[in-house]
């Protein structure tokens, strides 16, 4: 099953003493595909398993019943390093599970949208919750 994330309201690109904010899909210790956090729009697809009612990838964190993915905030260097300031969880046992069914069958994904910058106006973090998140099922 894929899942795509599709990011919206980015936060800008500065946060803080931050001066070079990106957001990325963390994939097991790593920032993939990182995007600058003035962009109109983020976009991270991953491929993940739906087996024996359990979420299991590369990019699935957390233990059994708890699973969930990361977006990481981090600063990029002028060396092109990547400093984690913080995260956010898209918790996936939070998914309805007959959009989870749906996807599951290949055809279809299963589509997270998220609003990337909190009520104060920072860099989305900690447990993201509706409405900050949406969970849909769309062809890709």
């Amino acid at each position: 099953m894929q899942i795509i994330i599709v990011g919206r309201n980015l936060p800008g690109r500065r946060f803080g003493d931050v001066a070079d904010v990106h957001v990325a899909l963390q994939v097991r210790a790593d920032p993939v595909n990182p995007v600058a956090g003035d962009a109109r729009t983020a976009h991270w697809e991953t491929d993940v398993r739906w087996l024996d009612g359990d979420f299991r990838g590369p990019a699935v964190h957390g233990k059994r019943g708890g699973r969930f993915l990361y977006l990481t905030w981090g600063d990029v260097t002028p060396e092109g390093g990547f400093e984690m300031f913080r995260r956010a969880k898209l918790l996936l046992d939070r998914v309805d599970p007959a959009l989870v069914e749906e996807a599951d069958g290949g055809e279809r994904a299963l589509v997270a949208t998220v609003d990337l910058t909190d009520e104060l106006g920072c860099p989305r973090c900690a447990r993201v919750d509706p409405p900050a998140i949406a969970w849909s099922v769309a062809d890709h």
